[in-house]
């Protein structure tokens, strides 16, 4: 029995939720999202609440019920608040500019790293080694947060690259720590 997929889903009174079947519209003040389910449910709006129910009980379907609870809640939460990510530069030399609507990273590669956003995502340099990404789609907002990340992740022995803002990054002993 899926505890999240029984959970109701508010909605707040600035967004408006259509539902066609299994496509699903999400519209509210930061944009508008879209998502097809898979899977034997039924999305429900009953008063200010929308409610995801299976109708079987398949392994399948199982699986699918708390998924879709959890996409549908995360869809509501970003046309209303949004969602963000920080990225941190850590090192010497390692910096960044806004070029555009994108980013241009010199983090000691032979040559300087340009990145554009994706649709419906904004990326904006604060200083000269933070970088924030926010948007309405959570999975978009990640996808480029990693893409950026991965370009230079964070050394296991000096702790030089970028990492994400909370990420705690633990250092190995380097070989001279062995002899001691």
């Amino acid at each position: 029995m899926s505890r999240i997929g029984n959970q109701s889903i508010p909605i707040p009174s600035d967004v408006s939720v259509n539902i066609e079947g299994l496509k699903v519209i999400v519209e509210g003040p930061k944009g508008s999202l879209q998502h097809s389910f898979v899977g034997d449910i039924t999305i429900q709006e009953k008063g200010d609440t929308l409610i995801v129910t299976r109708n079987s009980d398949d392994s399948v379907d199982r699986a699918f019920h708390g998924l879709a609870r959890s996409l549908l809640a995360n869809m509501v939460q970003g046309v209303k608040h949004g969602f963000d990510k920080t990225l941190d530069l850590v090192g010497v030399g390692y910096r960044v500019q806004q070029t555009g609507k994108g980013i241009t990273l010199d983090v000691m590669l032979s040559h300087s790293v340009v990145v554009e956003p994706q649709d419906g995502v904004k990326i904006e340099v604060e200083g000269n080694n933070k970088i924030k990404i926010s948007g309405s789609d959570k999975q978009a907002v990640g996808q480029m947060a990693a893409s950026i990340r991965k370009i230079r992740p964070p050394n296991v022995y000096t702790g030089k690259g970028i990492r994400y803002s909370d990420e705690n990054v633990r250092l190995k002993p380097g070989k001279s720590a062995r002899r001691a």
